[in-house]
This record gives C-alpha cells, sequence and structure tokens, in this order.
C-alpha cells in the first residue's frame, strides 16, 4: 500500500513537472533537447524520462523512462534517483528488485529528495 502511495506522489510530482516541462520542451526545439540528453545533460535525460513515464509527446514506454532515468541518476540528479527507486518498486520498465530499489531511494535521499527519505526508512522498517 506505501508503494502505491508513492507511486501515486511520484506520478502527480511527474505530471506537475511534465506539464511545466512540456510547455518548455514545446517552446525549445526537440531535437535540441534530444541532442543535450544524448551528449550527457541530465536535465535533458530527465526530461526524455518524464516524457516516456507520463506519455507526454511520444508513446508512454516504462523500459526507456527507466534508461533515461538512470542516466540522469547516475549523475546525481535527485528526482531521477527517486523515479527510478519507484520503477524498481513497482516493476516498471525493469524486473522488480526491492533492494535496487531501496538503494536508489537511498541516493536520492542522499542528494537532498525527502521523498527518497522517506520511502527508504519505510522498506527498512519491513
Amino acid at each position: 500500500m506505501t508503494l502505491l502511495i508513492t507511486s501515486l506522489i511520484r506520478k502527480t510530482t511527474l505530471f506537475l513537472a511534465a506539464a511545466t516541462l512540456s510547455v518548455s520542451a514545446m517552446a525549445s526545439d526537440f531535437n535540441q533537447v534530444q541532442r543535450e540528453a544524448n551528449q550527457g545533460n541530465a536535465i535533458a535525460q530527465a526530461m526524455f524520462g518524464v516524457m516516456y513515464d507520463l506519455s507526454k509527446g511520444v508513446p508512454q514506454d516504462y523500459t526507456k523512462a527507466a534508461v533515461w532515468y538512470e542516466k540522469a541518476a547516475n549523475q546525481g540528479l535527485a528526482k531521477s534517483q527517486y523515479n527510478l527507486g519507484v520503477m524498481y518498486a513497482n516493476g516498471e520498465g525493469v524486473r522488480q528488485n526491492t533492494a535496487t530499489a531501496k538503494e536508489w531511494f537511498g541516493k536520492a535521499c542522499d542528494n537532498g529528495n525527502q521523498g527518497g527519505c522517506d520511502t527508504y526508512r519505510k522498506l527498512n522498517q519491513r
């Protein structure tokens, strides 16, 4: 139940972020954002994760969302670390793995994401 609530919170947060990002993405050149993501820009990578996660301008694809989140997460982007943790916890686009989810939540927490801290603590209490 806790992960369901966490997933709902994540999707709500992602929706709000995506709404903001979609306006920005429309204003900027999609190809430029894609180039920046491919060149290692963590924010652009996170944007693609959100787009694939929530089907914003692209078909929904959790596997691609997880790939882009992981690229941004490996660069220390706390929100992408948290989102990747939720994907592992729920088995969205990746094989469900609580230990890996917990690692990503811990990294998100270490980088200042309160949701990561809360979820990490809850997983430790199980």
